[in-house]
């Protein structure tokens, strides 16, 4: 990873700023992106450019806006010269049911899971395969058996597997695309997951019966950047062994 440069969209913080964390600690330069969370994203910045200078910046962007994508790859390599790798890690997730789901929670949940991701790589294909660079997408678990409840998340995640497939046969052979997909790593921050009695129940259904760690997501995505040059198209389940036992 000595010289290479990363795009990590959602960069900020929790499973985001591992991946920058891993990644730099094996030799990469970080583009960190963010939408709102510019406090943590320029904390994490200065974090890592104290351990080496000048490693580190900062993007921000709506990813709704599809026309502000390619600023971000811009960005990224007016600053260090090259990129990479994109790692797709930026999320919407809440729940919708068929009754409540609505246009908004399309554009949103579909936007930022699914059309960013596919915009972001088109910006970048010219780079990267300059680069024979990499690609890692984060869906999750529940794109194969969607979750009750998160119906268009579910959606979006299954078109994210599709979209990282099909990535890899267009950009072949100079760009590797693959995905990652946690089980339960960080229990997320909106409402509805505080219930100890339901997170118990989520884990006891982990082979492993226990909790992930963002770093256990940041190491598989620095492999598959890193150490993974014969791998291509894959969905690595990063799950304790869940979705064995959905």
């Amino acid at each position: 990873m000595q010289g290479k440069t990363v795009l990590v969209t959602g960069g900020a913080k929790r499973v985001g700023a591992a991946i920058c964390r891993r990644l730099h600690a094996a030799g990469a330069n970080l583009a960190i992106h963010y939408r709102a969370s510019v406090a943590e994203a320029e904390a994490l910045r200065d974090e890592l450019n104290a351990v080496r200078a000048g490693s580190a910046l900062c993007v921000q962007a709506d990813l709704l806006d599809v026309a502000a994508l390619p600023h971000l790859v811009r960005a990224a390599v007016q600053h260090f010269g090259r990129l990479d790798a994109l790692v797709n890690n930026a999320s919407s997730f809440y729940a919708a049911t068929l009754a409540e789901t609505n246009e908004a929670h399309w554009h949103d949940l579909l936007g930022t899971n699914l059309k960013a991701p596919l915009f972001l790589a088109q910006a970048a294909a010219a780079e990267l395969r300059r680069c024979h660079g990499a690609i890692v997408n984060i869906v999750d678990i529940h794109a194969e058996r969607p979750m009750h409840g998160h119906l268009l998340y579910s959606v979006a995640k299954a078109g994210l597997v599709a979209l990282t497939k099909g990535l890899a046969q267009e950009l072949a052979p100079y760009v590797r695309v693959n995905a990652v997909a946690p089980g339960v790593i960080l229990w997320p921050e909106d409402g509805g997951w505080e219930d100890e009695e339901k997170r118990r129940k989520i884990v006891a259904h982990t082979l492993l019966k226990r909790e992930g760690e963002p770093d256990d997501i940041a190491r598989t995505v620095t492999f598959l950047i890193g150490d993974a040059p014969y791998i291509t198209g894959q969905i690595i389940a990063v799950d304790g062994g869940r979705s064995v036992n959905l």
